[in-house]
């Protein structure tokens, strides 16, 4: 608990700045409740560059004197200054990041600092901040989508002829290329790299100018303010801008979206870097032991990974939830919205660092995924194929090899394994070319048009998404 009247580090008594109503101190526990200083103080330098932009268009339109400007601006930098270094004082007592900024700048500056606020509520404050914040925020996750996927490149390209089986209900289906399923991770990248870039462009409205709920009497310039912030457009009314969350709503389902990846990505590699599947090894330090058992690798990045996807599905459908019943305009329900988007932000963020260090340094085991890829008759579609091809049916075909793949298996082999003579004696149309596909290198190739699983298609696929990265 923090006592109401708690000194500053100029030595100065703090009072509420909106306290002239108020006969009384507000409670200790009230206090502490309603105080959101503890988790928005994150927004502090983009809130700073809010206000000095706020200012210069306040100078611009003579509502401030130059010198009233400029004492403003420059105790806003110091303010940025400490902030960066770690040495502002923060306090609960004046409640946000605004109210602590506003009220430094005053005790640094005198009664000029009382000034900044003129023409604009924390209602449009706020939400200029966090769409400052979460513009950044898009700008870096984009960055790291881009290292992640320049990874999963440089990997795919080096596995475009290793072959592991491709599954459908996580039993061998048919033979597929390494590079191809990596490929796939990278498709699933590119879709969420649009979804950031695409979120961004709602992000980048600007809100300040909107006051409390009905714009404000002071002629502010709003196109001005917005050249200084960067914004791409002003936001067309005030009522919805103060109140509007959309923005952080998209941004937490377009992180849900990549976290559902990340967490797929990860069930594959827990199961791949099992004893009964033994595709890949990770790298020894996104790993941990077992305190009992000597001999465990625990891939725990990815089990983790796979656990804070509930986590951020969780904050989505809290921000969702706190939006439904709230009436125009603003209300303090919408403080609300910043611990669930600031986790929902640092764990993305977290979780993308690891995978970019650790998908390049996947190490396939070829020999056990080819072993693999040869069993559960991967090769049976090539077969209803081949038949295809020689006039058969495709039903009819489909037919034939159900019922050699049931001999295959009473003979306890594979459909390459069986002799010819049992391959003709279910279809006359075989001929001994039948074995160049059954091969797993002869299945794969076969596959060589767009989007399919041979080599050079992988190689062309990794060479467009490289051109598209650029």
């Amino acid at each position: 608990m923090v006592d109401n009247h708690e000194s500053t580090t100029s030595g100065k008594t703090k009072q509420k700045l909106w306290d002239g109503r108020f006969q009384e101190a507000t409670d200790a526990f009230v206090e502490a409740f309603t105080e959101s200083v503890s988790f928005d103080k994150r927004l502090a330098e983009v809130d700073i560059r809010g206000s000095i932009a706020h200012a210069t268009m306040l100078n611009t339109v003579k509502v401030l004197t130059n010198e009233e400007a400029d004492a403003i601006i420059s105790g806003l930098e110091t303010i940025a200054h400490d902030v960066r270094e770690g040495t502002f004082t923060w306090s609960t007592a004046l409640e946000d990041v605004h109210m602590n900024i506003e009220q430094a700048l005053t005790d640094r500056i005198g009664d000029v600092g009382k000034k900044l606020h003129t023409g604009r509520s924390r209602n449009d404050q706020v939400a200029t901040d966090i769409r400052l914040y979460l513009r950044q925020v898009c700008d870096g996750v984009i960055h790291q989508l881009t290292i992640l996927q320049l990874g999963i490149l440089g990997l795919a390209e080096t596995e475009s002829e290793t072959i592991m089986p491709g599954f459908t209900h996580l039993q061998v289906a048919q033979p597929v290329t390494f590079g191809h399923h990596l490929m796939a991770w990278q498709s699933m990248l590119e879709r969420d790299m649009a979804r950031f870039a695409d979120c961004r462009k709602r992000i980048n409205v600007l809100p300040l100018g909107s006051a409390a709920l009905a714009g404000t009497s002071y002629p502010i310039d709003r196109e001005l303010t917005r050249q200084l912030l960067e914004f791409e457009s002003i936001s067309t009314n005030s009522l919805d801008a103060v109140s509007d969350r959309d923005f952080a709503i998209e941004f937490a389902a377009a992180a849900s979206l990549t976290m559902m990846h990340l967490s797929r990505w990860s069930e594959e590699l827990i199961l791949w870097t099992s004893a009964q599947f033994d595709f890949v090894s990770l790298p020894d330090r996104y790993c941990t032991g077992s305190s009992i058992m000597p001999q465990k690798k625990n891939p725990d990045v990815a089990e983790l990974t796979r656990g804070k996807t509930s986590r951020v599905y969780g904050h989505l459908t809290a921000l969702l939830v706190l939006m439904k019943g709230q009436p125009l305009a603003y209300n303090r329900d919408n403080q609300e919205d910043k611990e669930p988007l600031f986790d929902v932000v640092d764990t993305l963020s977290s979780v993308l660092i690891a995978f970019s260090d650790m998908i390049p340094e996947l190490v396939s085991k070829k020999d056990n995924m080819l072993r693999a890829a040869a069993t559960g008759f991967s090769t049976a579609t090539d077969l209803a194929d081949y038949l295809v091809r020689k006039g058969i049916p495709f039903r009819d075909a489909h037919g034939i090899v159900g019922r050699l793949v049931s001999e295959s298996e009473k003979q306890g082999v594979d459909l390459a394994d069986l002799s010819l003579s049992t391959l003709q004696g279910a279809c006359q149309v075989i001929e001994d070319d039948v074995f160049e596909y059954l091969t797993l290198t002869g299945s794969v190739n076969a596959r060589n048009h767009p989007g399919g699983t041979a080599p050079s298609q992988v190689r062309a696929s990794v060479a467009a998404a490289r051109e598209r990265l650029q």
